[in-house]
């Protein structure tokens, strides 16, 4: 008997209760798996799939409007004019992904130019160490946004935007606010130039800087998706505190895509340098919001956690068509700005749409 004398139960009571108990088990909703839903986890796992889409459906109808566009030349120079963007993004890509944003790019870029010119011109260092040297700073100018970002915990976005204005004063303090001639560079540096150099191929006509970014887009590729540190990067990426728990250093890996991405601008700039023919302390002021353009359109999330650096390529090459497209169709250069800015817009929507793939 209880207290409240009330008679105890048995176990025999609670298995005979038990036994009118429902044994049906507990189950969930499934999402309905319809041909919608899969598409959208498909280009989600696929990024490049989209801006690879858009490039061949933008080529094709240039093509019908401008004819001339669809010759091997007009095509080889749509890729020459992309060529130092194209680098730009594939370093952005890295920051991106990282949900990151670098702003300083193209003040890194020039910085770097700037020293390689006049190292190698006005004083003169041999080129292989006038080009170590410049890509050494531009990556000591990443790494001051890393630590900024990865030490002092500042938001990305107000780093660079801080570092954006003083890399410019440094670049305008360096040059004095003069170029390096191009008849300087041939007569004491012309390695400077090569990546300018053009060489035929078929009807084409293509530079060794285009080649460079196909190569610079190959390793980075390799890094990102064929090793531990890639792992790591897309891991701080998507949630930077699971990736600190699992054991990652995020702190010396979130430098590290800093101080690389700094090296690539560095690279960039000797390749802008054999574009342009000189080196110009005002040149490239745009290629900032080009390369984010670039990356944005290419499939990279902008909230971190899945990148594409081929997809970033593919971006930059879309750009650099609608630009060369329109042109030829006698559009005027405010609806190309028009054009670029429809599809920053149009590709952020589509990654909103894509990151409700995974919720």
């Amino acid at each position: 008997m209880s207290k409240d004398g009330s008679p105890t139960k048995t176990i025999s009571d609670f298995e005979a209760g038990l036994a009118k108990a429902d044994a049906n088990v507990a189950s969930f909703a499934k999402d309905d798996r319809n041909l919608f839903y899969m598409m959208r986890g498909f280009l989600r796992a696929h990024p490049t799939t989209i801006p690879t889409l858009v490039l061949i459906v933008s080529v094709i109808a240039f093509g019908i409007i401008a004819p001339r566009f669809l010759t091997p030349l007009a095509l080889s120079t749509v890729l020459q004019q992309v060529t130092v963007t194209g680098i730009i993004a594939i370093a952005q890509t890295l920051i991106i992904l990282t949900a990151g944003i670098d702003l300083s790019v193209g003040a890194v870029l020039v910085v770097t130019s700037l020293i390689m010119g006049n190292l190698a011109v006005h004083m003169g260092v041999p080129l292989p160490f006038a080009v170590i040297i410049g890509m050494f700073f531009g990556a000591l100018m990443g790494w001051l946004n890393g630590v900024l970002v990865a030490v002092i915990k500042l938001p990305p976005f107000i780093v660079t935007l801080g570092t954006l204005s003083i890399f410019t004063a440094l670049k305008l303090w360096y040059s004095g606010s003069e170029s390096v001639r191009n008849a300087d560079i041939v007569e004491k540096a012309p390695g400077l130039l090569w990546f300018g150099e053009a060489f035929r191929f078929g009807g084409a006509k293509l530079t060794y800087g285009s080649i460079s970014l196909v190569v610079v887009a190959v390793l980075v590729w390799f890094l990102l998706n064929r090793t531990a540190w890639g792992r790591h990067v897309h891991a701080i990426g998507d949630d930077p505190d699971a990736a600190r728990l699992s054991g990652i250093r995020t702190r010396r890996t979130l430098i590290s895509v800093y101080v690389l991405a700094g090296a690539i601008c560095g690279f960039a700039g000797w390749v802008a340098i054999g574009r342009v023919g000189s080196v110009s302390p005002i040149s490239f002021e745009t290629v900032n919001l080009g390369s984010i353009t670039a990356v944005v359109i290419g499939g990279t999330s902008l909230f971190g956690g899945r990148a594409s650096i081929m997809g970033s390529v593919l971006g930059a090459l879309i750009v650099g068509v609608f630009n060369t497209g329109l042109s030829l169709a006698g559009v005027d250069d405010y609806w190309q700005l028009f054009a670029a800015g429809t599809l920053v817009i149009i590709a952020v929507a589509l990654d909103q749409w894509l990151r409700r793939a995974s919720q």
